[in-house]
Protein backbone atom coordinates (compact mmCIF):
# COMPACT_ATOMS: atom_id res chain seq x y z
CA UNK A 1 0.00 0.00 0.00
CA UNK A 2 1.26 3.48 -0.83
CA UNK A 3 2.02 5.28 2.46
CA UNK A 4 0.69 8.75 3.21
CA UNK A 5 3.10 11.64 3.41
CA UNK A 6 3.35 11.56 7.21
CA UNK A 7 4.39 7.91 7.20
CA UNK A 8 7.19 8.83 4.80
CA UNK A 9 8.62 11.57 7.03
CA UNK A 10 10.70 9.53 9.47
CA UNK A 11 12.21 7.16 6.85
CA UNK A 12 13.06 10.19 4.69
CA UNK A 13 14.81 11.97 7.55
CA UNK A 14 16.71 8.79 8.47
CA UNK A 15 17.98 8.51 4.89
CA UNK A 16 19.85 11.76 5.42
CA UNK A 17 21.15 10.89 8.91
CA UNK A 18 24.74 10.51 7.68
CA UNK A 19 24.84 14.25 6.97
CA UNK A 20 25.73 13.73 3.31
CA UNK A 21 23.93 15.51 0.51
CA UNK A 22 21.42 13.25 -1.20
CA UNK A 23 19.49 13.73 -4.41
CA UNK A 24 15.75 13.83 -3.90
CA UNK A 25 15.27 11.41 -6.78
CA UNK A 26 17.55 8.88 -5.07
CA UNK A 27 15.62 9.35 -1.83
CA UNK A 28 12.35 8.56 -3.60
CA UNK A 29 13.77 5.34 -5.02
CA UNK A 30 15.24 4.33 -1.66
CA UNK A 31 11.91 4.91 0.08
CA UNK A 32 10.09 2.90 -2.59
CA UNK A 33 12.34 -0.02 -1.68
CA UNK A 34 11.88 0.67 2.04
CA UNK A 35 8.09 0.41 1.70
CA UNK A 36 8.38 -2.56 -0.71
CA UNK A 37 6.16 -0.91 -3.28
CA UNK A 38 5.12 -2.95 -6.30
CA UNK A 39 5.65 -1.78 -9.87
CA UNK A 40 1.92 -1.03 -10.09
CA UNK A 41 2.05 1.13 -6.95
CA UNK A 42 5.11 2.98 -8.23
CA UNK A 43 3.32 3.64 -11.50
CA UNK A 44 0.09 4.91 -9.91
CA UNK A 45 -0.43 8.52 -10.90
CA UNK A 46 -2.27 11.45 -9.37
CA UNK A 47 -5.75 11.86 -10.91
CA UNK A 48 -4.36 14.88 -12.77
CA UNK A 49 -1.74 12.62 -14.37
CA UNK A 50 0.98 15.15 -13.56
CA UNK A 51 3.15 12.99 -11.28
CA UNK A 52 3.40 9.55 -9.64
CA UNK A 53 1.35 9.45 -6.43
CA UNK A 54 4.17 8.10 -4.27
CA UNK A 55 6.68 10.66 -5.56
CA UNK A 56 4.21 13.41 -4.77
CA UNK A 57 3.71 12.22 -1.20
CA UNK A 58 7.45 11.99 -0.60
CA UNK A 59 7.70 15.51 -2.01
CA UNK A 60 5.23 16.76 0.57
CA UNK A 61 7.06 14.89 3.34
CA UNK A 62 10.20 16.76 2.26
CA UNK A 63 8.32 20.08 2.25
CA UNK A 64 7.02 19.59 5.78
CA UNK A 65 10.40 18.51 7.13
CA UNK A 66 12.02 21.54 5.53
CA UNK A 67 9.38 23.88 6.94
CA UNK A 68 10.11 22.46 10.39
CA UNK A 69 13.85 23.08 9.89
CA UNK A 70 14.75 19.38 9.93
CA UNK A 71 15.94 19.25 6.32
CA UNK A 72 17.51 21.82 4.05
CA UNK A 73 18.21 22.09 0.32
CA UNK A 74 21.68 23.52 -0.32
CA UNK A 75 20.86 23.41 -4.04
CA UNK A 76 18.06 22.34 -6.33
CA UNK A 77 17.03 18.72 -5.98
CA UNK A 78 19.42 18.06 -3.05
CA UNK A 79 18.55 17.18 0.55
CA UNK A 80 20.65 17.46 3.68
CA UNK A 81 19.78 16.97 7.32
CA UNK A 82 20.14 19.93 9.70
CA UNK A 83 21.41 19.99 13.26
CA UNK A 84 17.80 20.14 14.39
CA UNK A 85 17.02 17.05 12.31
CA UNK A 86 19.92 15.13 13.89
CA UNK A 87 18.75 16.19 17.35
CA UNK A 88 15.27 14.85 16.63
CA UNK A 89 16.63 11.51 15.39
CA UNK A 90 18.75 11.23 18.53
CA UNK A 91 15.52 11.09 20.51
CA UNK A 92 14.55 8.01 18.45
CA UNK A 93 10.93 9.03 17.76
CA UNK A 94 8.63 6.14 16.76
CA UNK A 95 7.25 8.31 13.95
CA UNK A 96 7.13 11.87 12.69
CA UNK A 97 3.80 13.53 12.04
CA UNK A 98 2.24 16.97 11.93
CA UNK A 99 1.58 16.95 15.66
CA UNK A 100 5.27 16.36 16.40
CA UNK A 101 6.37 19.05 13.95
CA UNK A 102 4.12 21.55 15.70
CA UNK A 103 6.78 21.90 18.40
CA UNK A 104 8.80 24.08 15.99
CA UNK A 105 7.91 27.76 15.61
CA UNK A 106 8.74 27.80 11.90
CA UNK A 107 6.36 24.94 11.20
CA UNK A 108 3.52 26.54 13.15
CA UNK A 109 4.05 29.72 11.15
CA UNK A 110 3.94 27.68 7.93
CA UNK A 111 0.62 26.12 8.92
CA UNK A 112 -0.79 29.52 9.83
CA UNK A 113 0.11 30.83 6.38
CA UNK A 114 -1.63 27.86 4.78
CA UNK A 115 -4.80 28.47 6.77
CA UNK A 116 -4.83 32.15 5.82
CA UNK A 117 -4.40 31.27 2.16
CA UNK A 118 -7.37 28.88 2.30
CA UNK A 119 -9.68 31.09 4.36
CA UNK A 120 -12.40 33.35 2.87
CA UNK A 121 -13.91 36.40 4.64
CA UNK A 122 -17.20 34.78 5.62
CA UNK A 123 -15.79 31.29 6.10
CA UNK A 124 -12.43 31.84 7.79
CA UNK A 125 -13.01 29.57 10.77
CA UNK A 126 -14.72 26.72 8.95
CA UNK A 127 -12.29 26.60 6.05
CA UNK A 128 -9.29 26.93 8.32
CA UNK A 129 -10.61 24.09 10.48
CA UNK A 130 -11.07 21.95 7.38
CA UNK A 131 -7.56 22.70 6.19
CA UNK A 132 -6.21 21.93 9.65
CA UNK A 133 -7.97 18.56 9.84
CA UNK A 134 -7.10 17.63 6.26
CA UNK A 135 -3.41 18.35 6.67
CA UNK A 136 -3.15 15.62 9.30
CA UNK A 137 -3.16 12.82 6.73
CA UNK A 138 -3.67 14.26 3.24
CA UNK A 139 -1.57 16.36 0.91
CA UNK A 140 -3.29 19.09 -1.13
CA UNK A 141 -3.20 16.77 -4.14
CA UNK A 142 -4.83 14.03 -2.04
CA UNK A 143 -7.59 16.46 -1.10
CA UNK A 144 -8.17 17.42 -4.72
CA UNK A 145 -8.19 13.77 -5.76
CA UNK A 146 -10.68 12.84 -3.02
CA UNK A 147 -12.97 15.73 -3.92
CA UNK A 148 -12.76 14.84 -7.62
CA UNK A 149 -13.61 11.19 -6.96
CA UNK A 150 -16.62 12.16 -4.83
CA UNK A 151 -17.91 14.60 -7.42
CA UNK A 152 -17.40 12.13 -10.24
CA UNK A 153 -19.10 9.27 -8.37
CA UNK A 154 -22.12 11.44 -7.61
CA UNK A 155 -22.28 12.50 -11.25
CA UNK A 156 -22.08 8.88 -12.42
CA UNK A 157 -25.01 7.97 -10.15
CA UNK A 158 -27.06 10.89 -11.48
CA UNK A 159 -26.31 9.96 -15.09
CA UNK A 160 -27.28 6.34 -14.50
CA UNK A 161 -30.54 7.35 -12.86
CA UNK A 162 -31.36 9.60 -15.81
CA UNK A 163 -30.50 6.84 -18.30
CA UNK A 164 -32.74 4.35 -16.50
CA UNK A 165 -35.63 6.84 -16.44
CA UNK A 166 -35.25 7.82 -20.10
CA UNK A 167 -37.58 6.60 -22.81
CA UNK A 168 -36.36 3.80 -25.11
CA UNK A 169 -36.01 6.30 -27.95
CA UNK A 170 -33.93 8.66 -25.84
CA UNK A 171 -31.75 5.83 -24.55
CA UNK A 172 -31.18 4.84 -28.16
CA UNK A 173 -29.97 8.38 -28.94
CA UNK A 174 -27.77 8.28 -25.86
CA UNK A 175 -26.07 5.12 -27.12
CA UNK A 176 -25.59 6.72 -30.54
CA UNK A 177 -24.05 9.86 -29.06
CA UNK A 178 -21.68 7.85 -26.85
CA UNK A 179 -20.46 5.54 -29.60
CA UNK A 180 -19.89 8.44 -32.00
CA UNK A 181 -18.09 10.41 -29.27
CA UNK A 182 -15.84 7.38 -28.76
CA UNK A 183 -14.95 7.44 -32.46
CA UNK A 184 -17.28 4.76 -33.81
CA UNK A 185 -20.08 5.00 -36.32
CA UNK A 186 -18.61 7.37 -38.88
CA UNK A 187 -20.84 10.43 -38.73
CA UNK A 188 -23.70 10.79 -36.28
CA UNK A 189 -26.11 10.67 -39.20
CA UNK A 190 -24.70 7.30 -40.26
CA UNK A 191 -24.94 5.99 -36.72
CA UNK A 192 -28.48 7.30 -36.34
CA UNK A 193 -29.59 5.39 -39.39
CA UNK A 194 -27.94 2.20 -38.17
CA UNK A 195 -28.88 1.98 -34.51
CA UNK A 196 -32.37 0.76 -33.74
CA UNK A 197 -33.14 -0.28 -37.30
CA UNK A 198 -32.16 -3.91 -37.24
CA UNK A 199 -34.32 -5.52 -34.56
CA UNK A 200 -33.06 -8.82 -35.92
CA UNK A 201 -32.66 -11.64 -33.46
CA UNK A 202 -31.17 -9.78 -30.51
CA UNK A 203 -29.41 -7.03 -32.46
CA UNK A 204 -30.48 -3.42 -32.03
CA UNK A 205 -28.15 -1.92 -34.57
CA UNK A 206 -25.08 -2.08 -36.74
CA UNK A 207 -22.47 0.63 -36.53
CA UNK A 208 -19.22 1.27 -38.39
CA UNK A 209 -16.06 0.54 -36.47
CA UNK A 210 -14.33 3.48 -38.16
CA UNK A 211 -15.18 6.36 -40.46
CA UNK A 212 -14.29 4.36 -43.57
CA UNK A 213 -16.53 1.47 -42.60
CA UNK A 214 -13.76 -1.14 -42.93
CA UNK A 215 -15.57 -3.26 -40.33
CA UNK A 216 -18.85 -3.15 -38.44
CA UNK A 217 -19.88 -3.65 -34.85
CA UNK A 218 -23.26 -5.05 -33.83
CA UNK A 219 -24.93 -3.34 -30.90
CA UNK A 220 -27.47 -4.41 -28.30
CA UNK A 221 -28.73 -1.89 -25.72
CA UNK A 222 -30.84 -2.90 -22.71
CA UNK A 223 -32.37 -0.27 -20.43
CA UNK A 224 -32.85 -2.77 -17.61
CA UNK A 225 -33.08 -2.85 -13.84
CA UNK A 226 -32.41 -6.56 -13.43
CA UNK A 227 -29.12 -8.36 -14.00
CA UNK A 228 -28.43 -9.44 -17.57
CA UNK A 229 -27.83 -13.17 -17.57
CA UNK A 230 -26.09 -15.61 -19.83
CA UNK A 231 -29.20 -16.41 -21.95
CA UNK A 232 -29.38 -12.81 -23.18
CA UNK A 233 -25.69 -12.82 -24.10
CA UNK A 234 -26.04 -16.20 -25.81
CA UNK A 235 -28.90 -14.81 -27.87
CA UNK A 236 -26.75 -11.85 -28.89
CA UNK A 237 -23.80 -14.12 -29.73
CA UNK A 238 -26.08 -16.29 -31.84
CA UNK A 239 -27.28 -13.25 -33.73
CA UNK A 240 -23.68 -12.31 -34.46
CA UNK A 241 -23.00 -15.76 -35.86
CA UNK A 242 -26.11 -15.50 -38.02
CA UNK A 243 -24.65 -12.37 -39.59
CA UNK A 244 -21.15 -13.86 -39.80
CA UNK A 245 -20.03 -11.06 -37.52
CA UNK A 246 -17.18 -11.20 -35.02
CA UNK A 247 -17.62 -8.03 -32.98
CA UNK A 248 -20.42 -6.82 -30.74
CA UNK A 249 -21.12 -4.40 -27.93
CA UNK A 250 -23.80 -5.12 -25.32
CA UNK A 251 -24.78 -2.10 -23.22
CA UNK A 252 -27.09 -2.11 -20.23
CA UNK A 253 -28.07 0.24 -17.43
CA UNK A 254 -27.80 -2.63 -14.93
CA UNK A 255 -25.11 -5.30 -14.60
CA UNK A 256 -24.14 -8.78 -15.76
CA UNK A 257 -24.21 -12.12 -14.02
CA UNK A 258 -20.99 -14.01 -13.41
CA UNK A 259 -22.11 -16.64 -15.92
CA UNK A 260 -22.62 -13.98 -18.60
CA UNK A 261 -19.15 -12.54 -18.03
CA UNK A 262 -17.54 -15.98 -18.11
CA UNK A 263 -19.41 -16.86 -21.30
CA UNK A 264 -18.02 -13.95 -23.34
CA UNK A 265 -14.51 -14.95 -22.31
CA UNK A 266 -14.74 -18.41 -23.88
CA UNK A 267 -16.59 -17.80 -27.15
CA UNK A 268 -14.85 -16.97 -30.42
CA UNK A 269 -16.81 -13.77 -31.05
CA UNK A 270 -15.48 -10.59 -29.43
CA UNK A 271 -18.29 -9.18 -27.29
CA UNK A 272 -17.72 -6.19 -25.03
CA UNK A 273 -20.04 -5.91 -22.04
CA UNK A 274 -20.73 -2.38 -20.81
CA UNK A 275 -22.65 -2.22 -17.53
CA UNK A 276 -24.40 0.77 -16.02
CA UNK A 277 -21.39 2.03 -14.04
CA UNK A 278 -19.13 1.78 -17.07
CA UNK A 279 -21.75 3.44 -19.25
CA UNK A 280 -21.95 6.43 -16.90
CA UNK A 281 -18.16 6.62 -16.65
CA UNK A 282 -17.78 6.60 -20.44
CA UNK A 283 -20.39 9.34 -20.74
CA UNK A 284 -18.32 11.56 -18.45
CA UNK A 285 -15.05 10.71 -20.19
CA UNK A 286 -16.51 11.54 -23.61
CA UNK A 287 -18.68 14.50 -22.54
CA UNK A 288 -22.06 12.94 -23.30
CA UNK A 289 -24.90 14.33 -21.20
CA UNK A 290 -22.53 16.44 -19.08
CA UNK A 291 -21.17 19.97 -19.23
CA UNK A 292 -18.11 21.63 -17.75
CA UNK A 293 -18.88 24.02 -14.90
CA UNK A 294 -15.32 24.99 -14.03
CA UNK A 295 -11.67 24.15 -14.58
CA UNK A 296 -8.75 24.38 -12.17
CA UNK A 297 -5.26 24.61 -13.59
CA UNK A 298 -2.57 23.12 -11.35
CA UNK A 299 0.92 24.55 -11.68
CA UNK A 300 4.28 23.72 -10.17
CA UNK A 301 7.58 25.52 -9.85
CA UNK A 302 9.61 25.58 -13.07
CA UNK A 303 13.07 24.95 -11.64
CA UNK A 304 14.68 25.31 -15.08
CA UNK A 305 13.64 28.97 -15.10
CA UNK A 306 15.92 29.68 -12.14
CA UNK A 307 18.91 27.70 -13.38
CA UNK A 308 20.37 30.70 -15.18
CA UNK A 309 20.39 32.90 -12.10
Amino acid sequence: MIPDYQTAMLPLLRLTADGQERRFRDAVEALAEHFALSDEERAEMLPSGTAPLFDNRVGWARTYLKQAGLLESPKRGILRITARGRELLSRNPPSIDVELLDQYDEFRAFRTRRKEQHAEPQQTQSVAALAEAASEDQTPEDLLASAYRRLRKNLELELLEQAKAASPAFFERLVIDLLVAMGYGGSRQDAGRAIGKSGDGGIDGIIKEDRLGLDVIYVQAKRWEGTVGRPEIQKFAGALQGHRANKGVFLTTSGYSREAIEYVNVISSKIILIDGETLASLMIDHNVGVSTVGMYELKKLNSDYFDGE
